[in-house]
């Protein structure tokens, strides 16, 4: 529903949506995103966001970091790895360990969807600089797994 109250469909209608897509369909989206509407205060903010230039910049860094670390190999970035190179270039520590079963668990992951949450964890690992998937980065990577948005 819009924060405005504009959205007129009833749960009902919501529900016979959502029950449209698939679970495997779903597994196959890395990223679960509620994006809001913006409210006039966030477009009058004060503060400068980073540059579109930056940002770019921390990307080209992370992609050429993952091709280096695939040299050899069929895979050119993280969202290629495949399940039998996950251990080896997604290892977690036991705290990401813990973290990754308790999401497991309460979210109903399924092994695909576990596969992608350590894709996109390593990506953020890259974004950040850091040659670990530290449980900051996992963490994130689950929240972007949050299929409760399609609910309404």
């Amino acid at each position: 529903m819009h924060p405005t109250g504009k959205c007129t469909c009833s749960s009902r209608d919501v529900e016979k949506y959502v029950e449209k897509i698939s679970g495997p369909l779903l597994d196959r989206i890395d990223l679960h995103i509620n994006v809001p509407s913006v409210e006039y205060e966030a477009l009058r903010r004060k503060t400068t966001p980073e540059d579109s230039a930056a940002v770019r910049e921390r990307v080209l860094a992370a992609r050429a970091v993952q091709l280096a670390r695939y040299a050899g190999t069929n895979v050119t970035c993280n969202a290629q790895l495949p399940p039998s190179m996950l251990a080896a270039f997604c290892g977690l520590d036991a705290a990401g360990d813990k973290l990754m079963k308790s999401a497991f668990e309460r979210m109903g992951l399924t092994a695909r969807s576990h596969d992608r949450v350590l894709r996109v964890a390593r990506t953020i690992a890259d974004l950040e600089g850091s040659e670990r998937i530290e449980a900051s980065h996992l963490a994130e990577a689950v929240q972007y797994r949050n299929t409760e948005i399609l609910r309404g």
